[in-house]
């Protein structure tokens, strides 16, 4: 079976994706598969051969070697951002009929937008923080925005990963600053209440017909707040499993799994959580978490006991079984 490992995409993320796909390549069983690398970069799409570039045809996502056409039979997605975890490739690949591995192009584009996701979430009376959503050009009365949610709050580009953007605002001074920085990543924003405990992540996917969770880390960050330096930068100190009681790990572990379920998940999935008076607050969701060495799936998955070859042969599987919405 032809496998594209696909992997890059247009944002600062980029990178992180390259180190995730480098460990799918290095899990999937090569005896199986024909294994491909192929990058989506924002000025090429191409994939990379012994050392050589070959140009991605985009009108079917093949490519063609020494005269001969090559055509995937199913692509494994691991873009961290857009235009992978915003629903662009997934609605791609649905249009040149190819399977791909994750979720499909609706609940990524919903889970990337965190308003939206926001909005879905409080019809399951999921706690979370208090939230007010900014446009750019709006007037925005940094006064008003303290009365309502408090001080310290955090501005956050509305469709961005890997804390890019992200500020804590700790006094009005910092607020304009806070704004320009998040407004740089998105024209939409979030300025969210400061929610004080611990925070945990939570890996979760469908596995062998269930919703399971993997395991809980708790993060403990150098930082302010688990930001891009403490995410990849070893500015953070990541504990699996978690120090908390049994009642608050069972309130997380179903928590996590009504998130996955309420948004109609499937494939990988990296839910983080802050627990405050022993309640988990639902902070955001990642449909495409990062999986490279210093990445907190790959650790839970091996506190789990489950091998990442295993769990990458069941997301191929689900793949290959799913069919589009306009071929049911």
């Amino acid at each position: 079976m032809n496998v594209a490992v696909v992997m890059g995409g247009y944002s600062e993320e980029s990178v992180i994706s390259l180190r995730s796909g480098q460990l799918i390549l290095n899990n999937l069983d090569k005896s199986k598969y024909q294994l491909f690398e192929v990058h989506i970069l924002l000025n090429e799409w191409y994939c990379l051969d012994e050392g050589a570039k070959y140009p991605i045809n985009k009108a079917d996502f093949s490519f063609v070697k020494d005269n001969q056409t090559i055509k995937f039979e199913i692509a494994v997605n691991t873009i961290h951002g857009t235009p992978g975890e915003d629903g662009h490739m997934q609605a791609y690949w649905e249009l040149v009929d190819l399977p791909y591995t994750g979720c499909t192009f609706y609940q990524s584009a919903l889970t990337f937008n965190k308003r939206d996701t926001l909005s879905v979430l409080s019809k399951f009376n999921i706690p979370k923080a208090n939230s007010i959503y900014v446009t750019k050009g709006d007037a925005i009365d940094g006064n008003k925005v303290a009365a309502e949610l408090g001080l310290p709050f955090f501005v956050k580009p509305n469709q961005s990963g890997s804390s890019l953007g992200v500020s804590m605002v700790t006094t009005l001074d910092d607020f304009q600053k806070a704004l320009d920085f998040a407004f740089a990543e998105d024209n939409d924003i979030l300025i969210e209440s400061y929610l004080n405990g611990r925070e945990v992540s939570v890996g979760v996917l469908k596995y062998q017909g269930e919703t399971k969770v993997l395991g809980i880390t708790e993060i403990l960050s150098q930082n302010s707040f688990f930001d891009y330096e403490a995410k990849y930068l070893g500015k953070s100190e990541e504990i699996t499993p978690a120090s908390i009681s049994q009642e608050v790990e069972n309130s997380v572990i179903e928590t996590a799994k009504k998130v996955y379920e309420s948004l109609g998940m499937s494939g990988f999935s990296r839910t983080d959580f802050i627990i405050m008076n022993d309640v988990p607050h639902f902070i955001e969701i990642n449909t495409n978490p990062g999986l490279s060495p210093q990445s907190i799936f790959p650790q839970q998955a091996a506190f789990a006991k489950l091998e990442m070859g295993n769990l990458l042969e069941n997301e191929i599987s689900l793949a290959l079984q799913r069919k589009p919405i306009w071929k049911k």
